[in-house]
């Protein structure tokens, strides 16, 4: 005869309600005041550098009313932005070019051959990150003294191209070992070369990578102020952020002239963020899960 164990009323747990628009709020809160105060907190600057940018000089509105582009002819004709910008662009390009082309060939090399110290030249490749390039000037600057490159726009390509390199290499090697390499041999099965395979194969896969890496180089060659300030000193060949320096006197500082500065810098960076903005993103996932 079997007996059946009521449970006491009081260890049996109550359903739980099902969460309500009070619930949903305070979810929402805690998910929408964070990003706004970080909108708040990165916005305001850029916000400030527009008002300076667009109101006249000697205003201190809060708005950029009546808006005048008188700051950014200062700029542009008077202090020869035009020209550092055009600088600023050729070595970005250059850089790009170089740490793309190489970076690819080197990360093809690294995911489809194994050789003795691959390992090795891997964790070197990465422990140079570590290193800031404040400590590189002086070495740089010897070298390029030596090969008669001073004050020539060439130097800032060959070490934006060096620093760059290492992160590259891993990017798109770490993107080609996700790619199967039955689809080369495939290739070579039909008659294709090794070239010709990675090129009709490979390379239009690649797409997203290189679009990382090069948007990447192109940034951070764009940006660099300290290998352009070290290794040139030629008005004529400066780029945009030591031509922006330039509008920072001893005594006085033109806010207007340098937040118009400012916002013609930023533009080429925010225009190849909003163009290449999904290409990056799976560059940057697909290169780094696995390898």
């Amino acid at each position: 005869m079997t007996t059946v164990l009521e449970r006491p009323e009081a260890a049996v747990s109550p359903a739980r309600p099902a969460p309500g628009r009070s619930a949903q709020r305070v979810s929402r809160w805690q998910i929408w005041a964070p990003l706004a105060l970080y909108l708040l907190f990165t916005l305001v600057p850029f916000y400030w550098m527009l008002v300076f940018a667009f109101r006249p000089r000697g205003s201190s509105s809060l708005l950029p009313w009546p808006i005048t582009f008188d700051n950014f002819a200062t700029v542009w004709n008077d202090l020869g932005f035009a020209m550092f910008f055009r600088n600023s662009l050729m070595v970005g390009l250059a850089s790009l070019v170089a740490t793309t082309l190489i970076a690819l060939a080197g990360g093809y090399a690294l995911a489809r051959y194994e050789f003795r110290g691959k390992r090795a030249f891997m964790v070197g490749m990465l422990c140079t990150q570590f290193i800031p390039g404040a400590m590189m000037l002086i070495p740089l600057f010897e070298i390029f003294r030596t090969l008669g490159l001073v004050n020539s726009l060439w130097s800032l390509v060959i070490a934006e191209t060096v620093f760059q390199l290492p992160l590259s290499l891993i990017l798109i090697s770490g993107f080609i070992k996700n790619i199967p390499v039955e689809l080369e041999q495939a290739a070579w099965v039909d008659g294709c070369g090794r070239l010709r395979g990675f090129l009709a194969v490979v390379l239009p896969l690649l797409r997203p990578a290189l679009v990382a890496v090069g948007s990447f180089a192109f940034i951070h060659s764009w940006n660099n102020f300290l290998f352009a300030l070290m290794f040139v000193n030629e008005q004529e060949k400066f780029t945009v952020p030591v031509g922006l320096s330039y509008t920072l006197g001893e005594f006085s500082v033109d806010f207007g002239a340098l937040a118009a500065g400012g916002v013609v810098a930023a533009v080429p960076v925010v225009l190849v963020f909003a163009f290449i903005q999904k290409y990056l993103v799976q560059g940057m996932s697909a290169g780094a899960v696995k390898g």
